[in-house]
């Protein structure tokens, strides 16, 4: 279902980015740019200024409403965009007053996310997002039909056409839902067989545009689209690969993140960021060659955080030292700071030592042995059970069970603390 119609040529764009004194991080004047040039729309202006705080009718307050109103006129924009948040009735006063469209960041971000999505489950998490955004908005185009309709042939079950619009929009809600649980339970049913066959998942995150595609298909050779644009993967794609020590992974590309991220879109996309938060690792891409860079780290973990994914162990790719002068190599971690692996995506300088570590990781991280375990300890077999963590079970000579696992360090060791166990006591 296409909700909008698009131009056929790139619209004429003022752009509006304010700073107000409430603000913990400053606005990033090139992305915000990078943002409606990836929507396709031309940049005829920016207007830039300061605040104290939003204004409740224009965002912005009269005479700087009345400035862009003048700048709309006289460049013959078609749209202006906010690089902030517009409540309904603020993005209707600004309509009323410039005489053209005006969007706000969300409503840019899921205009790129639609025209980016490939795959159905993609268009179906956009579409859901758009309509959660829309249906704040739908008062915009109907304010002469919010009485009861009325007159020949209009006369029906006393419903205003507003109030149609509203019900029609839940009933899309509802079944866009419903098809995406059956997506999610899909991706469910893959990471459940993935998790039998022991196959570790590895999930890249990171910064859009960090390059995240272009090191996804470096150690793939696969073809996914990478382009020096923002947002350009979105759907998520995952591939196998064979580590140095015959070890397979499951290499996971997802969405790239970015500051104030709508949370329609976290909402709408939790199906394909739940590969992220169900993964063994992340591998976090980071643009090294970007002077923002640990503004935008902070900004992935943020969101990483709120998909419930902190707890995954991570290492930080510090991708593009083809255009800095640091050298290739691995930079071990403690517990105050991640695993550095200094690559670049484009040249593959770095990537077999990527590798080389990563086998290495995985070796370290699984658990692959004998237990024996006391009749007591009944809940901590039923959870080793429930994980599919044992192989086989036989039965000692004391009626101890002795348990072949496969299962990962860290949880084993979880389970054991749980149950007040040290390993070196039950292993064999």
């Amino acid at each position: 279902m296409e909700l909008f119609e698009r131009p056929t040529a790139g619209e004429n764009a003022v752009l509006v980015q304010i700073n107000f004194k409430t603000d913990d991080i400053p606005h990033d004047e090139q992305e915000f740019k990078e943002l409606v040039r990836s929507a396709g729309a031309q940049i005829v202006h920016l207007v830039t200024g300061s605040r104290q705080r939003p204004d409740s009718r224009y965002f912005i307050g009269q005479g700087k409403a009345e400035e862009i109103r003048d700048y709309v006129r006289n460049l013959q924009a078609d749209l202006v965009v906010f690089d902030h948040s517009l409540s309904p009735a603020q993005e209707r006063n600004l309509e009323r007053l410039f005489e053209c469209r005006v969007i706000d960041r969300t409503g840019l971000i899921l205009d790129i996310f639609a025209q980016r999505a490939r795959s159905h489950d993609g268009k179906l998490q956009v579409e859901l997002a758009q309509l959660k955004h829309m249906s704040t908005r739908l008062v915009r185009g109907w304010t002469h039909l919010e009485r009861q309709k009325g007159g020949i042939g209009l006369r029906g079950p006393g419903e205003t056409q507003l109030e149609t619009d509203r019900r029609l929009l839940a009933v899309r809600i509802k079944q866009i839902n419903k098809k995406l649980e059956k997506v999610q339970n899909q991706r469910e049913q893959g990471r459940q067989s993935r998790k039998k066959a022991e196959i570790p998942t590895v999930s890249l995150v990171g910064y859009t545009n960090a390059g995240k595609s272009t090191l996804f298909n470096a150690l793939t050779q696969a073809d996914v689209y990478a382009a020096d644009q923002l947002f350009a993967t979105l759907d998520p794609t995952l591939r196998s690969i064979n580590l140095p020590n015959q070890q397979e992974i499951i290499l996971v590309d997802t969405v790239g993140f970015i500051r104030h991220l709508p949370h329609d879109l976290v909402a709408a996309f939790r199906s394909t960021l739940q590969e992220t938060a169900e993964a063994d690792l992340l591998l976090h891409v980071i643009d090294s060659h970007d002077e923002q860079r640990d503004l935008y780290r902070d900004q992935v973990n943020q969101v990483i955080e709120e998909i419930g994914a902190e707890t995954v162990p991570q290492i930080e790719i510090m991708n593009k030292i083809d255009l800095t002068e640091h050298a290739a190599g691995i930079q071990e971690g403690n517990g105050l700071h991640a695993t550095t692996a200094w690559v670049s995506a484009q040249t593959k300088q770095g990537l077999e030592q990527l590798l080389d570590y990563l086998g290495a990781y995985f070796a370290q991280q699984t658990f692959r042995g004998k237990l024996r375990l006391l009749p007591s300890h009944g809940r901590l077999r039923a959870q080793l059970y429930a994980d599919k963590a044992i192989q086989t079970e036989s039965i000692g000579e004391e009626g101890e069970y002795l348990l072949d696992l496969v299962i990962d360090q860290r949880k084993l060791k979880a389970y054991l603390n749980q149950a007040g166990l040290k390993l070196e006591a039950v292993a064999v």
